[in-house]
């Protein structure tokens, strides 16, 4: 560990607070429908849609209307996606005249993209068009990132709203999110990128000559385009098989490291969202804080062990730490945050291969994700993920004093806890019940590139990279078989909207309570005591449910590391 290195880590963080405020602000005025700088550009194109779509801007919804709304959007979605990779090779924009892709691994797929976990059983440069790539892939990046947002805006109404049923309107909620929020920093972000030596073309496939004198095909396409959201919207989904490690993908110091914030920056702008809404920011620098302590003791913990290495190099006089896996030109600083960033996230966006990291620095991503995502979690994902948790900690804290709890002015009662506890429990039931089968079923278990606890890893990385919606995966699992790409979307499908319906069932529970005003055994949820409750409920849960699996992988193998044992 370096001096140089803390340091990057510590910027990190002071830019993410300092944009968190601003971008909380802009995106409040955004979906209270207020004026922005944007608005004589925009407030026309957005008329115009309201007009072909036939939406009433000033009709609301109740929680039952918008989640109806919001599932039939993501059928679509499905359609458009399943069908384009199914007849790609009968499209257009298809220079490298790639054929149809099977049924299983384009249900897959599709089921990964609407529901913003961006897993790939694929490599995208030899297996995807341009047209499915732009169309089907970015086109859904917008849009189940945008999805994630307006639900976490719904919930927090919820909180802030009173004596009303409704919760806002779906439709131009992700409208105004998308026209407003993603497309202009996508757009700027994407020259950005461009400028850093990214592709952007419609041209066919480029051949090169190799030193040898043999001929080289050099993937290209409309790159920029695609990471700017895939990045943006924590989604993940990379052109190239090797994600954000691939020079075209990340081709330098500065976009890896303006990739890193760009995955942070709306996930911490929603806790300021939370704090306007709700009329008082301390509870969104609260919740901020809450994120910010899991965050940086996972990056403290990660950056050591690949910092300290593999104990069987060091015995052998190899010393630098564990650079297996990495690239050269961002190191073991560079890819220990880039990881922890990916998994808090829920993007899945990889630098680095996780399967190459040390038994306790891969336990970090997948701890992350057990979690729940919440540390910023997904764009929205991890901002009501989070209030789940709240929800919770809430409910503890008003045992202890024998009282009905309250947050931000509402009585938390058996409705609201009940939707939680099962929104929570929603990530054990897919996490281990798949993993418990793949682990016994011979063809499942065939695809494990390791044996030992390194390759039973792999499986519960697998499951809980698709049922926490992150897309990210331990390399060494062949996963492109039909069990893994049926079971993984049924995860990913679990995953995503069983938690969203008891998140929504919430939202409208809350909105149609009355406000209370605080007393004096009002819980303040504002400073120290309440973050330390709330960080500690979410461990004790993720303890619990998560450590015996834990301790199977990650854990055994460290401690066989330490024995002199590899596998």
């Amino acid at each position: 560990m370096t001096l140089i290195g803390w340091f990057q880590i510590a910027l990190y963080c002071a830019i993410i607070v300092a944009l968190t405020p601003l971008l909380g602000g802009y995106m409040t005025r955004v979906f209270n429908g207020e004026r922005t700088f944007l608005s004589p550009v925009l407030r026309p194109v957005e008329v115009v849609l309201y007009g072909v779509g036939g939406v009433d801007e000033k009709r609301e919804q109740s929680w039952v209307g918008y989640t109806i709304a919001m599932l039939l959007f993501h059928v679509g979605g499905f359609l458009i996606i399943y069908f384009l990779m199914r007849y790609q090779a009968a499209l257009p924009l298809n220079p490298a005249e790639m054929s149809a892709v099977a049924e299983d691994l384009s249900f897959n797929t599709a089921v990964s993209f609407i529901t913003n976990t961006n897993w790939q059983n694929y490599g995208g440069e030899s297996t995807l068009s341009y047209l499915v790539q732009m169309v089907g892939l970015t086109h859904q990046n917008f849009l189940s990132a945008a999805t994630g947002i307006v639900l976490a805006v719904a919930l927090i109404r919820g909180f802030a709203r009173a004596s009303v049923n409704t919760v806002g309107n779906f439709w131009v909620d992700v409208t105004r999110c998308t026209l407003y929020v993603l497309l202009p920093i996508c757009i700027v972000y994407t020259l950005f990128l461009v400028w850093q030596g990214m592709p952007q073309t419609l041209g066919a496939y480029v051949e090169a000559a190799t030193l040898e004198g043999g001929k080289q095909t050099i993937a290209v396409g409309p790159v920029a385009s695609q990471i700017a959201i895939k990045m943006l919207g924590t989604n993940g989904g990379g052109f190239f098989n090797a994600n954000a490690a691939h020079p075209f993908e990340n081709p330098t110091a500065l976009s890896n490291y303006v990739q890193m914030l760009s995955i942070f920056v709306l996930g911490a702008a929603l806790t300021n969202v939370f704090g306007r809404m709700v009329g008082d920011q301390r509870q969104g620098w609260a919740i901020l804080a809450i994120m910010g302590v899991l965050f940086i003791a996972g990056v403290v913990i990660c950056y050591w062990a690949e910092a300290r290495g593999n104990d069987a190099f060091t015995a052998l006089g190899l010393t630098g730490g564990n650079m297996e896996g990495k690239e050269v030109r961002f190191g073991i600083v560079a890819s220990a945050l880039f990881a922890v960033i990916t998994t808090a996230a829920s993007c899945g966006a990889v630098n680095a291969m996780h399967d190459s990291f040390t038994a306790l620095g891969g336990m970090i991503p997948l701890i992350n994700i057990q979690l729940g995502e919440v540390i910023i979690g997904g764009v929205g994902a991890g901002m009501y993920g989070m209030l789940l948790f709240v929800i919770i900690a809430i409910f503890v804290a008003g045992l202890m004093v024998g009282r009905t709890p309250e947050y931000v002015g509402k009585k938390i009662e058996a409705k609201e806890v009940k939707m939680a506890m099962l929104a929570i429990l929603i990530l054990p039931l897919m996490i281990l019940g798949w993993t418990a089968v793949a682990v016994v079923y011979p063809p499942a278990v065939a695809s494990m590139a390791n044996p030992g606890p390194h390759g039973f890893t792999e499986v519960l990385y697998a499951y809980t990279s698709q049922t926490g919606n992150n897309g990210s995966a331990f390399g060494g699992l062949t996963g492109n078989i039909f069990f893994y790409n049926v079971t993984g979307a049924v995860a990913m499908l679990v995953g995503r909207f069983w938690m969203i319906i008891p998140a929504m069932a919430i939202a409208g529970s809350l909105a149609a309570k009355k406000t209370v005003p605080p007393s004096g055994g009002t819980f303040p949820t504002t400073g120290g005591l309440f973050v330390g409750l709330v960080v500690g409920v979410i461990l004790i849960v993720g303890g619990l449910t998560f450590f015996p699996a834990l301790a199977l992988g990650p854990i055994v193998e460290h401690l066989a590391m330490i024995a002199g044992t590899t596998f």
